[in-house]
């Protein structure tokens, strides 16, 4: 049965004819001119140039977008080390972003994210310091993070006061090195309250008068002043140094604390006299001692200091000439009209006469305990000797006249 359908099926002539009429088909389809390719195809030249032209449209746009992309994992830098000089100001609270920016805009680096790449990879970023740092132009942005940690590179104008200067010989030491007038720095330190200082600071318990004045708080440092600050701004900033040196040694809580009801505005007075009549730093707080037993105990004479430098300190005031305690005249130590005469005048002086550095704080603060009402330098080391006694104290002098000192 199965046979026989299947040569039935054969032999259907319906089927021979499209046999027939397909292998016509296939042969006029390879008949056709052109050129043959593989698997018998013919492709025209129109053909094979849309199909380049639309590979190379695919590519473009491949490396395009390779390039877009890149650009946006890679920031732009530049490759140098840079170029001429410029000044940037990295301001107080400045972010790393903020630092970036302000690069960006000098043309220090190519890019703000450049820059913050190169913070990001190195932890001392966090480190970067205030201040108007010299730096190049168009530079690497690891270059420019290595300038800014490089304090070398930071501008600023270096001023060092020594202990015990006057406010006139510090506004003299400021004007000289930063080219301010000394009446820029006068101007700006006529309101001390001002510049910082706190108002208790200013509190007697003395019963005298209160004098304001920025003596005594312009701490005695070297300082990194910016080069575009004010007379204003640099007292301020000696000022807030002062405060915090007072603070660090709890110099306020230690007075009202030991020295029996004196304020600590009369110990930084005392602490003036002692950083000016102090010849070696070891006699600061025997000094600082004699003055406290002079006013405050009733065991000298009308409870006067009896300074020479108190005298010294109202001439310079007065724009006079100050002098070795041997050549002041005794209508010098008479007058009156000098309100830091402390021959003349009881107590502790209307304020203090210098700006005392931290030993000369620390001997105010804690002086050594004795009963010594004088002193005297014996020798031209500046080594003083301390009596309790008058006749006592003789003795000391003619040791400083023996050792050619009086």
């Amino acid at each position: 049965m199965i046979d026989e359908l299947d040569l039935a099926f054969d032999d259907h002539p319906e089927r021979e004819r499209w046999r027939h009429a397909r292998r016509r088909r296939r042969g006029a389809q390879r008949g056709r001119p052109g050129k043959k390719g593989r698997g018998g195809r013919v492709r025209t030249p129109v053909a094979f140039l849309l199909s380049f032209l639309l590979l190379a449209a695919l590519g473009g746009g491949a490396w395009y977008g390779y390039d877009r992309v890149r650009g946006f994992f890679h920031a732009p830098d530049y490759t140098t080390a840079g170029t001429g000089q410029v000044r940037v100001e990295i301001k107080s609270g400045d972010t790393i972003t903020d630092m970036a920016n302000t690069l960006y805009h000098a043309d220090v680096v190519k890019s703000a994210k450049a820059f913050i790449e190169a913070a990001e990879k190195d932890p001392r970023s966090q480190n970067i310091q205030p201040g108007f740092y010299r730096l190049r132009t168009k530079m690497r942005a690891a270059e420019a993070l290595k300038l800014l940690l490089d304090l070398k590179n930071k501008v600023v104008t270096k001023v060092t006061i020594p202990e015990g200067r006057t406010v006139k010989q510090t506004f003299s030491l400021l004007s000289k090195a930063t080219g301010i007038p000394v009446a820029q720095f006068a101007a700006a330190a006529k309101d001390p309250k001002k510049l910082g200082v706190p108002d208790f600071w200013f509190n007697r318990t003395d019963g005298k008068k209160v004098t304001l004045s920025v003596e005594g708080f312009l701490f005695p440092a070297t300082y990194d002043f910016d080069p575009d600050a004010t007379a204003e701004e640099m007292l301020r900033q000696m000022v807030a140094q002062f405060l915090q040196v007072a603070d660090e040694m709890k110099f306020v809580d230690t007075v009202q604390a030991e020295r029996g009801g004196i304020s600590p505005y009369e110990a930084l007075m005392v602490a003036s006299l002692a950083q000016a009549e102090a010849g070696v730093p070891e006699d600061l707080g025997k000094i600082a001692r004699v003055a406290y037993n002079r006013v405050y105990t009733g065991k000298f004479d009308c409870g006067c200091l009896q300074f020479d430098v108190t005298i010294n300190y109202g001439l310079e005031l007065a724009g006079k000439p100050t002098k070795a305690s041997k050549d002041l005249l005794q209508s010098e130590l008479d007058d009156r009209s000098n309100p830091y005469n402390s021959y003349v005048y009881k107590g502790l002086p209307p304020t203090p006469i210098n700006s005392p550095g931290k030993a000369a704080l620390e001997a105010a603060m804690r002086p050594p305990k004795g009963g010594w009402l004088y002193f005297v330098a014996i020798d031209k080391q500046g080594h003083s000797a301390f009596a309790t006694t008058l006749a006592e104290h003789e003795r000391n002098k003619a040791t400083a006249r023996k050792n050619g000192v009086l």
